[in-house]
């Protein structure tokens, strides 16, 4: 089975008690970016990220804009799942932004980054990183992606959403950003099924297509 969450920042409890604690080899667990565990690389850190390289489910994360890119980058990059990954070590892996991976038989198109709404209040290289957007090179290989899958998939799993789906919400203020519009514009020619997004700290469904997700566990049956 494939298991959604939404934004870890680095809490071990999420993955330790409730649903994740009984998963079995056979189950992946996918976060939708602000993951947490490759942040400061403190030794306490790699005590949590030894503990989930020694689960036996795989763990899945998309970036988020609480990542440390600068040590996330040092991670090889490999073919797996039917997308780029990097392996972290165990079954843990970071799924590159574009990759279209392919789980249980079912297509999800992967794509993290979010904008620091706090950025100006952060220090560059400590606590934030510009990388956090996406780059032309990953907007372009996420394009090139969806037209080698006739722009059809099963899920969308994103750490920021498209700014048609916050217009119609309280998730977000302020203007939209370009990631905002890039999501605008791949969602009027994709065909999917539903659409799952972070970022906001919310657990809610907006419509039958689209939800945000915080805390909550979900099951892709």
């Amino acid at each position: 089975m494939v298991y959604l969450t939404g934004d870890t920042h680095g809490d071990i409890d999420r993955f330790r008690h409730g649903r994740l604690r009984w998963l079995s080899r056979r189950d992946t667990v996918v976060v939708l970016g602000d993951f947490g565990f490759v942040w400061d690389g403190s030794k306490e850190e790699q005590k949590k990220l030894d503990w989930l390289r020694k689960r036996p489910y795989t763990l899945l994360f998309l970036d988020g804009c609480h990542e440390n890119y600068d040590l996330l980058a040092q991670y090889p990059t490999e073919e797996r799942f039917g997308g780029t990954v990097q392996a972290l070590g165990g079954n843990v892996y970071h799924v590159c932004r574009g990759s279209m991976l392919t789980l249980e038989g079912k297509k999800y198109l992967c794509f993290g980054g979010a904008e620091s709404q706090d950025k100006e209040e952060r220090e560059p290289g400590v606590n934030w990183w510009p990388q956090e957007m996406p780059s032309d090179e990953e907007y372009a290989y996420c394009e090139k992606t969806l037209e080698e899958n006739g722009w059809q998939v099963d899920y969308v799993l994103t750490h920021d959403a498209p700014s048609r789906f916050l217009d119609f919400t309280a998730l977000a203020l302020g203007e939209s950003n370009r990631l905002h519009l890039f999501l605008d514009k791949i969602l009027l020619k994709l065909h999917y099924e539903k659409w799952f997004f972070g970022c906001y700290h919310k657990d809610v469904a907006l419509s039958t297509k689209s939800r945000c997700v915080f805390c909550e566990i979900i099951p892709m049956k």
